[in-house]
């Protein structure tokens, strides 16, 4: 973990902008394109919500805005952060949180998930780690193809965790695609970040389906 400091007075000035104010957080609503990516996993017997978290979580680790946190008005890099993502539950009709450590290999991520997932079924919890914002938070909306998304969420302190939530992915004129929503806090991250986000994910499914 390191401190960011802006060089640039322009930089700050946008950074002071948008941290002073009540809302600043925006979120972007896409369809990502899959058509390669669901028939690899489903060929492969891999499952589906651990694999979505995974390309998540290493697209959002490849760009370090997404890695980016406001502590006391000032800016900290994480080098790595980890997902928090919602999980139904065997004891009651609301989702758990699911916490599982960022790992690069795409085989052991979703074996570390599909552990991690069975636990917090059995035993849900609703917090995570006290003092920590090295996550992403993540969810799903499994039922809905999804055009729009708005979160629940505490003003202040500031909270500069994105959140990231998919929905039924669904055939359009013989690709398959999911909607995806990004929302993250304007005085870190920028369009121009969440833009390369899609186009990031999309890359890395089409990677892994190739192989």
């Amino acid at each position: 973990m390191k401190e960011i400091t802006f060089n640039h007075p322009h930089r700050q000035a946008h950074f002071n902008f948008f941290n002073s104010m009540n809302h600043p957080h925006f979120n972007i609503c896409a369809n990502v394109d899959l058509t390669e990516f669901i028939p690899f996993i489903k060929d492969n017997h891999i499952p589906f919500t651990p694999s979505i978290v995974y390309l998540i979580s290493q697209t959002a680790n490849q760009i370090r805005e997404f890695r980016w946190r406001i502590h006391n008005d000032k800016v900290i890099e994480h080098t790595v952060v980890h997902p928090s993502f919602s999980v139904y539950t065997e004891v009651a009709d609301v989702f758990s949180f699911c916490e599982v450590d960022y790992e690069a290999s795409f085989p052991v991520f979703v074996k570390n998930a599909q552990k991690r997932m069975e636990e917090m079924r059995k035993n849900p919890s609703f917090s995570d780690k006290d003092g920590r914002d090295d996550y992403l938070f993540l969810s799903a909306i499994p039922w809905v193809s999804f055009t729009g998304f708005q979160h629940a969420m505490q003003s202040h302190p500031t909270d500069s965790v994105p959140r990231i939530v998919w929905g039924k992915y669904f055939e359009d004129n013989g690709r398959i695609k999911m909607p995806l929503s990004v929302q993250v806090h304007h005085a870190v991250v920028d369009g121009r970040h969440v833009g390369h986000f899609f186009q990031n994910f999309e890359g890395l499914a089409k990677e892994i389906a190739s192989t």
